[in-house]
Order: C-alpha cells, then structure tokens, then sequence
C-alpha cells in the first residue's frame, strides 16, 4: 500500500497547537513508533523551520530526523530515505525544491522510498510537489502553473482559502485548460491518497475542506474533522 498525504497548509508550523493533522500522518505508519524525516529543500533549509520541526516531533512517538541539500550529512541520501517510514517535506518555494531535488536527484530516490512503502506527506509545496501540476506563486509574478513530480495525477492547489489569489487562479487555469483538473485543499485540510487513489479528506479546522475543480464545476469533498466540535 503507497501513501501520499498533503496538507493545503496547517501542520506544526502554520498551527503549532493544534496537532490533529501531524498525529493523523503518524497514524498512517505501521510502526508503533515510525521514523520520520523532514525535508525543508522548499524553505532553503531553514534552521528555524527544521527546529519547529523538531520541537513539535520530539514530543511525539515517533523517531524525527530531517535532511538538508544546503547542510548535507549524508552522500547516501537514497540509503537514508529507504530507512524512514515517513518522509514529512514542508512549505516555501515548489520552484525551487523541483530544481535541486533533480539536481540531487532526490525526485528520483523519494520515489523509490515511495515505491517501498515510505508515506509521503508535506504541506504547501510539500503537499504540490506530489501531483502532476498545480499553482504557485514562487515565480513572483502571482499565481502561475507548474510541472511537478506527477505520482498523484492531475492538478493540485494548496492555501485554495487561506490566500486570496488562489482559488480563482487555479479556477481560472483549469477552465482555460492551461492545466488539468485537479484537487484543491484549504489551509488545515489533508488529502489521503492510497495507491494514487483519494482515500479520505480530513481536516483540522471545523469548517475547512478539500474540493474536487475540474472546467465546469467546483466540487465539495465529504471532508472529516478530526477534533470535537464545541
């Protein structure tokens, strides 16, 4: 069973107390206590980023560990992503995490982990990178289309509430098929695919969904709230 979950935004570093989304990832794993690694190519590696990581993970059953392009500890990074259970990549630029992840090719050794089993999982770019396609504003001229590494077919937009360019831009692109129909997550929302399939959406905000946008129409996802409504 292939797993690949991805996070419109949310998680430690955009809801530090609220773990609901961060927990469901670690369920996901059959270990009791699943090593997991973060990945902040996106965020150019950022130290703070890797220690909220760490901060939030080291409370938690689990093994965290991290890997750095821009501080590399290791020359065998297909050996050491083979040797964790969850791979946990985080937000910045998908421009950017695209190209070094090929220069190193880490595109090509997360999707062995991948095809071994290892749970993919990222918020933001994290969460883009996945799919064939989608939107991004890491150009700086606004929301524009992007190649990606295409394990989930078709499209992907993240923040799809939580910023104002976004939904009618990846709307937008896809009626005038600049790219195809895909899946958009609001920030706080998780997309759960098993086998390339959409498995489950789930959320850690009451109010907050996965939808389904293709030319025609906008389609609401049946979307779980993990937490207990007041």
């Amino acid at each position: 069973m292939k797993q690949i979950i991805g996070m419109g935004g949310g998680g430690f570093s955009m809801e530090p107390e609220n773990p609901l989304l961060d927990r469901y990832i670690l369920k996901q794993s059959k270990s009791k206590r699943p090593k997991i690694c973060f990945i902040g190519t996106a965020s150019g590696d950022a130290e703070g980023y890797i220690e909220r990581f760490y901060n939030f993970f080291q409370k938690e059953e689990c093994e965290p560990t991290h890997l750095s392009l821009f501080k590399l500890h290791t020359r065998d990074i297909k050996g050491f992503l083979m040797e964790q259970d969850i791979l946990y990549v985080g937000g910045g630029s998908t421009k950017n995490l695209m190209a070094l992840w090929k220069e190193w090719e880490l595109d090509i050794a997360v999707r062995e982990a991948y095809e071994n089993g290892t749970i993919l999982s990222g918020l933001s770019a994290g969460s883009l990178c996945w799919f064939e396609e989608g939107v991004t504003d890491s150009y700086g001229g606004g929301i524009e289309p992007i190649l990606c590494l295409g394990l989930i077919g078709g499209s992907h937009c993240p923040h799809y509430d939580g910023e104002g360019d976004y939904r009618p831009a990846y709307k937008r692109l896809i009626q005038e098929k600049v790219i195809g129909a895909g899946y958009a997550a609001d920030d706080g929302v998780a997309l759960h695919f098993i086998d390339e399939k959409l498995h489950t959406v789930v959320s850690s905000r009451p109010q907050a969904s996965g939808y389904r946008v293709d030319k025609d129409k906008e389609e609401k996802l049946s979307t779980t709230y993990l937490g207990t409504e007041n």
